[in-house]
């Protein structure tokens, strides 16, 4: 079961990336066409996807036991969504043996590794200032 997750959330990250990485090619992250903004399947699955943040979020905070951990992943996990909780995984993933069970992932609490949370922290920081920049034509 470790060896297909590992899989699975490696694909999500993989295809996260890629296909962001695609669409910040095609349309500029701040010049969704008023349409599509003010649509309301656009804003009921905006809503979704970041009260499904929201949610996994909590998992994490209660796993993480110092603030800097919690806040960065909290970021990170509302800046780059996907990316963000596929990372979470892998690094926990990769943590545990393949003789130990996989709750292990849900059940053992720890203090944070930071170093993580703020680098996902910083680059979905850094490229919504590169968006913003770009969209005020700086």
């Amino acid at each position: 079961m470790i060896w297909f997750l590992r899989f699975l959330f490696s694909v999500v990250l993989v295809s996260m990336i890629a296909l962001t990485g695609w669409a910040s090619h095609a349309c500029p992250l701040f010049a969704i066409p008023p349409d599509v903004l003010h649509h309301p399947w656009f804003l009921a699955t905006l809503a979704d996807a970041y009260w499904a943040f929201l949610a996994f979020f909590v998992f994490v905070a209660w796993k993480q036991r110092d603030a800097v951990s919690r806040v960065g992943w909290f970021i990170a996990i509302m800046l780059l969504g996907n990316i963000s909780i596929a990372a979470f995984f892998l690094r926990e993933l990769f943590r545990i043996s393949r003789s130990e069970e996989i709750a292990e992932i849900f059940s053992r609490r720890e203090v944070g590794r930071r170093w993580l949370p703020i680098l996902l922290s910083v680059l979905g920081l850094v490229i919504y200032a590169v968006a913003w920049r770009a969209k005020s034509g700086f």
